[in-house]
């Protein structure tokens, strides 16, 4: 399935597909961003933010990040759903500059105002969603209009980050929000892609047991997935919130189990689609856990595991593939791209690691090695992103 044929265009590689700049810029910011809060969270240097600073980096990854990983998926994979020509040029450089000034905007926003940071920095998810109900609706491609539902309540949770912020503060509410949106993302995202890719590549390299097909129980994890992070945005410390995120956790776990992840030791870039996705059951039953035993187990092993590892590693999977295969690239990971895949995994596990035993050698090694993969990524693929397709 190739992206469709496009219109005349001889502007910059660099701005002929959605991946292209935002998986360079956002893979750079992720890097940037760490090496920031790492001496921010230090107390050794001070944004102008008008954010506490735990607020600006929960809000950079889960709304400065990670929208731009995603807005880079979709803009590639509608025209491959839809037929349609995919937004280049000039339309995505009003796009990228959008992003680029909402990071400028809440990094000053101490500065500018929390009024100007929010409508800057919230006018990209719009701008976004928007485009992308255009262009599947105009596609008539009717049901990956799912797949905008949690953009819509990323977008919402990203407002409410900065209304909540100002009235009490610090963020609480919808920084619960915003993750459940990116955990349902990952659960509708990864369930399409992940099977469909194990499936291609054991039909080729290793004959037997293939992935489950999409069926009503995934269907009803993702009911039951949707329900347990509402229940726990709201009432987080609530039992029957504990108990449907353990439910989540069993299903999830169940889910992964049927795509035949076992099968894929072989190749990495199949298999750190599972691993990356693994993150989802673990995180759920963490948060499970911290609520029914919050002396144990600290709330924040729960948040990393969905954040470092799910969004961290799933992400940067995805981006690793996409720009392999529509840059012309054989679908291979070498030595270097085992390597980013395994310091990010690495990364996420120190961090949940880091709530259990709070020590800032583990926080800083978490970080060093969350930087190693986005840096490696970018010094393995950027060329790839930024020149044209390889013949």
């Amino acid at each position: 399935m190739g992206i469709p044929r496009l219109r005349a265009y001889a502007g910059p590689a660099f701005l002929s597909y959605g991946f292209r700049p935002f998986f360079f810029l956002g893979s750079l910011y992720a890097g940037l961003s760490i090496l920031l809060w790492l001496p921010i969270y230090a107390g050794e240097f001070n944004a102008h933010s008008a954010f506490v600073p735990v607020d600006w980096h929960v809000h950079e990854m889960l709304f400065g990040y990670l929208p731009a990983i995603v807005t880079g998926f979709l803009l590639t994979a509608i025209p491959n759903w839809t037929g349609r020509l995919p937004v280049q040029g000039l339309p995505l450089l009003a796009l990228v500059v959008l992003w680029l000034a909402g990071r400028i905007a809440v990094f000053f926003s101490a500065d500018i105002g929390w009024e100007a940071a929010a409508v800057i920095d919230g006018s990209f998810l719009l701008a976004v969603a928007t485009a992308a109900a255009r262009e599947i609706v105009s596609g008539r491609n009717w049901r990956n209009l799912k797949v905008l539902l949690p953009l819509a309540v990323l977008a919402c949770a990203n407002s409410a980050f900065h209304i909540e912020a100002h009235l009490q503060g610090t963020s609480d509410v919808s920084r619960r929000l915003g993750m459940a949106a990116a955990i349902m993302l990952i659960s509708l995202i990864g369930g399409r892609i992940i099977p469909s890719f194990t499936r291609n590549w054991l039909v080729r390299k290793n004959p037997g047991r293939l992935p489950v097909p999409f069926d009503r129980f995934d269907i009803a994890s993702l009911a039951i997935s949707a329900i347990a992070l509402g229940a726990w945005t709201f009432a987080p410390g609530n039992s029957v919130s504990g108990m449907l995120m353990a439910v989540a956790a069993i299903c999830q776990a169940w889910r992964l189990s049927r795509w035949a992840g076992e099968r894929t030791l072989r190749d990495p870039l199949v298999l750190i689609l599972h691993l990356a996705y693994a993150f989802v059951p673990i995180g759920l039953a963490l948060v499970s856990a911290s609520i029914f035993f919050p002396d144990a187990v600290p709330a924040a092993a729960g948040l990393h595991a969905l954040g470092t590892g799910a969004v961290g590693s799933m992400t940067l999977a995805v981006m690793t593939r996409a720009t392999l295969g529509h840059t012309g690239r054989e679908l291979k990971a070498g030595k270097g791209t085992s390597f980013i895949f395994v310091v990010l995994l690495l990364a996420g596990s120190l961090r949940i690691l880091a709530a259990f035993v709070p020590s800032d050698a583990v926080i800083d090694m978490a970080g060093a090695a969350w930087m190693a993969a986005f840096a490696g990524f970018l010094l393995i693929h950027g060329t790839a992103l930024t020149t044209p397709k390889a013949r």
